[in-house]
């Protein structure tokens, strides 16, 4: 690969990433929406559903059409329809195209997260993959941080937080055009296409079993984490809604600045060490996050949680790629359907929340995705198989 066209593309797949943050709206949202509409725990636990169901549905799908397409061509497909979805909340934004605007920016982005990975192997050599994916994801995690600030602005500013989407529609339209221009070798296409049965049989390996349960429960725990910090700040230390929802920026800060780390350290340690680590510290915060009332206790486990998982989703999905590497796609769709994730959690808290009383509910749905990603770090192996479908 010559160096000019690594330089020149790079960029713009990474810019990819930022527009792939902007499913983590859904967190901030729910908090607004659900005084704004008067929905109960249960009913605003469905917001984040209508973003993430979509992950479950068309991740194999569009996984298979890019065989067909090309893996640029469905990273524009996705930025197209998440334009559409910015622009709906700008001309009328009720409880019908609230959802709506959802809708449509999870299939978006279950197209952007099926897609960027894989055309970003198209730039990046392998041994520099789990790195550059790390980075991908330390730039989403950026989109992600200013969210809550954006959103946040234009409620205090203009009394309107769905204003905010004017910015995200020129974002996105900035991100479609410069991809747009730019010129990418995906190499020969592929002659086959792997049907939706033959790439859910992978799930017969145990391996790539233990990394699908492992996005389901790392993308649980993102969004799980991200909905409810606001919530905890609010109903254990009475903060109101508007300073209740930056905990969502110390929950992003505290991941972005994760993934600046996970660069860093990825390149000294193996995967499954980072991983074990990691997660024997974040077990150990969500344990304390369970009974911690104090503002400022709240934050930081919320901190120290969101450091310890910043990088996971990056080395599971790495470990799954680098174990199957002549099925990149494939597993690639595999991988990003377990961000469904993110659909079927929050519900799972609503209910735990109504049922219990309190986030305490809440809190221990997420522990137990902690807890199974543990036993993943202990499972986990970094094996390869060229088999082919």
């Amino acid at each position: 690969m010559q160096k000019q066209q690594y330089s020149s593309a790079l960029f713009p797949i990474l810019f990819g990433f930022f527009i792939m943050g902007f499913c983590d709206l859904v967190g901030i949202s729910v908090t607004y929406a659900q005084l704004q509409f008067n929905w109960s725990e249960t009913q605003a636990g469905f917001l984040p559903s209508m973003v993430f169901l979509w992950f479950f549905i068309l991740s194999i799908p569009v996984a298979m059409a890019m065989d067909s397409v090309g893996r640029k061509k469905m990273v524009l497909a996705g930025l197209f329809i998440t334009l559409i979805a910015t622009l709906i909340p700008i001309i009328q934004f009720t409880e019908v195209t609230c959802y709506i605007t959802f809708v449509l920016l999870g299939i978006g982005n279950t197209i952007l997260q099926v897609a960027l990975n894989p055309l970003l192997t198209n730039v990046v050599s392998g041994r520099q993959l789990t790195s550059f994916i790390t980075f991908g994801q330390f730039v989403k995690a950026i989109s992600s941080f200013t969210g809550p600030l954006i959103v946040g602005y234009f409620s205090l500013k203009y009394g309107s937080w769905e204003k905010s989407f004017y910015v995200y529609t020129a974002v996105t339209l900035l991100s479609m055009l410069w991809l747009l221009a730019t010129k990418i070798d995906e190499g020969a296409k592929s002659d086959k296409t792997a049907s939706i049965g033959k790439t859910f049989s992978l799930l017969k390996d145990g391996n790539t079993l233990l990394a699908f349960g492992g996005i389901l429960c790392i993308v649980g725990l993102d969004v799980g984490m991200n909905t409810v910090t606001p919530k905890l700040l609010i109903e254990r230390a009475g903060l109101a809604v508007e300073a209740a929802t930056y905990g969502s920026s110390y929950y992003f800060a505290a991941r972005t600045i994760g993934t600046v780390l996970g660069v860093l350290l990825l390149r000294k340690f193996s995967e499954i060490v980072f991983f074990k680590v990691n997660m024997l510290v974040v077990v150990l915060s969500l344990a304390i996050l369970l009974f911690v009332k104090q503002q400022e206790l709240i934050l930081f486990f919320v901190c120290v949680t969101a450091l310890g998982s910043s990088s996971i989703f990056a080395v599971i999905y790495t470990l799954a790629i680098k174990s199957r590497p002549l099925l990149v796609n494939e597993i690639s769709g595999l991988m990003i359907t377990g961000v469904a994730g993110g659909a079927f959690l929050p519900p799972l808290m609503g209910f735990a929340t109504d049922v219990a009383g309190s986030l305490q509910g809440a809190v221990a749905v997420i522990l137990f995705c902690g807890l199974y990603l543990l036993y993943t770090s202990f499972r986990l192996k970094n094996n390869v198989s060229e088999i082919s479908l």
